[in-house]
């Protein structure tokens, strides 16, 4: 097992457990876990994971499914923000 820390912000919190603290939370994955993975076991929409970063580089959508994590990773993610 491999344990990340996923960090959620803005409106992605609603998505964190109770225990979460500071929008973070730690996760077991298996050893091949990857960031869609990460994503998937916190039941965040993909369509919602606008920008997301693997130890602070940025994953594109088409890599989320494949980019491995290791033990100790941090994932965070945002979601699309509007604005002007």
């Amino acid at each position: 097992m491999a344990n990340i820390t996923v960090k959620l912000f803005a409106s992605l919190g609603e998505y964190l457990p109770a225990e979460a603290k500071d929008n973070a939370i730690m996760i077991a994955l298996p050893k091949d876990g990857t960031v869609g993975a990460a994503i998937d076991e916190l039941k965040v929409p993909t369509e919602r994971c606008h920008l997301v970063l693997l130890n602070g580089v940025f994953v594109p959508p088409a890599q989320r499914a494949s980019a491995a994590l290791a033990d100790g990773d941090t994932v965070a993610i945002w979601p699309p923000v509007a604005g002007g």
